[in-house]
């Protein structure tokens, strides 16, 4: 599988790669991107069926994206690299350190859903909404858990990532939601892992994330306040040095 990916920062500095939320792509990461590429070489990418990444036809598994990353590795002739994903990306990052701890130094994980599989069918459901009515169907609800009403920033490049996402990619990135559970391996993961949560987090309520903490030896918890979902681009203030501390 083909990512689309978008490189920043020195060829010769360590790796960081950046994995999206569900219906976005690697423009999302716009207020990390440079901070992050004053230390390391950013690859922001899209996962299959978003952005400018190839989109076959669904239904896609937690295995089919993590086993895009790794390919991508071996794409950039990458060893070993640290990872950040949100969301998606978070469940992405979950499944890669459990399954591919060799080829990664850390991971800082974002409001990540580690059993989506506990409620199949709202992601079945979105699924098929998505399939035949498109991306705009679901774009403004999104909008509404991704962020709180009181954030007053432009919100139209993220509309713009919704609108913009294949339909068919997001069904069945959906559909790969719909049947992953993460949970029975996180006592497994050896890499250093930063989770961070929004205390407001509609899609992956906060209490969902909270216990993560104690069961991934060593990982470490931080609750951003007054924040929604997509705190990456809602509290980059806050994030951003998170991500640095913790990348190294």
């Amino acid at each position: 599988m083909r990512l689309n990916y978008v490189e920043t920062g020195s060829a010769d500095a360590p790796v960081v790669l950046l994995g999206s939320s569900l219906g976005a792509d690697q423009r999302m990461w716009a207020p990390q991107v440079d901070v992050l590429a004053q230390r390391f070489r950013v690859v922001a990418f899209d996962h299959r069926g978003h952005g400018g990444s190839e989109a076959p036809d669904g239904p896609y598994t937690i295995d089919d994206l993590g086993g895009d990353v790794v390919e991508l590795l071996d794409t950039l002739e990458v060893e070993q690299a640290s990872y950040v994903g949100i969301s998606l990306g978070g469940a992405v990052g979950l499944w890669l350190a459990q399954n591919a701890p060799d080829r990664f130094h850390r991971f800082a994980l974002i409001c990540p859903p580690s059993n989506p599989a506990a409620d199949p069918q709202l992601w079945i459901d979105r699924a098929a909404q998505v399939r035949a009515e498109g991306t705009q169907s679901i774009t403004d609800a999104t909008l509404g858990r991704w962020f709180l009403p009181d954030f007053k920033e432009d919100l139209d490049p993220i509309r713009e990532m919704l609108l913009d996402c294949p339909d068919e990619g997001y069904a069945a990135c959906c559909e790969a939601l719909s049947t992953t559970n993460l949970l029975p391996g996180l006592s497994t993961i050896t890499a250093p892992v930063l989770l961070i949560t929004a205390d407001s987090d509609k899609s992956v309520p906060p209490e969902t994330v909270v216990p993560l903490a104690s069961q991934i030896p060593g990982a470490h918890l931080e609750i951003i306040e007054n924040a929604a979902h997509l705190v990456t681009y809602s509290h980059p203030d806050i994030v951003n040095p998170l991500l640095l501390a913790h990348l190294g």
